[in-house]
Order: C-alpha cells, then structure tokens, then sequence
C-alpha cells in the first residue's frame, strides 16, 4: 500500500533533475577506466616534466613531454570510444546533445 503523498510514478527516471541520462556511467562502465588511468597518468607526467625542467634535466624533459603526450592521446581516445560504442548501442551519435 502507496502512502498518501507518492504517487506511482514518482519512480520514473528523474531527467530533470540529473545532468546525464546515464549518471555513474564512469564507475559501471570499467571499459572507461583504462582511458582514465592514461589521463591521470598523463597528468602525472606532465608534473614530473616540468619538475625535470626546473632542475635542468633536458632528456627527461623531451621523454616526458613525449610520455605526457601519448598518454594522453590514448586515455582521450579510450573514452571516446568507448562513448561512441555506448551512444551506437543506443542508436545515438557521439554529438547528439541528447546523449551523455
């Protein structure tokens, strides 16, 4: 038995109040993790690059802007592919703005 003030359709999903149609994607979706992983790894890169090059380490200068770079080319291009895969199978483009 409901009580007084819930109607039935109070469970429905709440699309006017989230962001995303598919809120917490990124923690049950572990296919985007590895995307992540590079992006952070990237970011800890580029931290340890300017770090060499304030000390005046020129090779680890040019081998972690390098790492920095590719790493973050691939953790971009993890997400969205994966993204891509996640709209197809929905039927959606990767622009649609009706997408996540």
């Amino acid at each position: 038995m409901a009580e007084d003030n819930v109607r039935d359709d109070d469970y429905t999903a709440d699309s006017a109040n989230t962001v995303r149609e598919h809120a917490g994607e990124a923690l049950e979706d572990v296919r985007n993790w590895p995307g992540y992983i590079c992006i952070g790894a990237a970011l800890a890169a580029l931290g340890l690059t300017l770090t060499a090059g304030g000390y005046g380490f020129g090779g680890w200068v040019l081998i972690g802007s390098v790492a920095a770079v590719v790493l973050f080319a691939a953790g971009l291009t993890i997400v969205l592919l994966e993204r891509k895969r996640v709209n197809a199978k929905e039927g959606r483009d990767l622009t649609d703005p009706g997408a996540h």
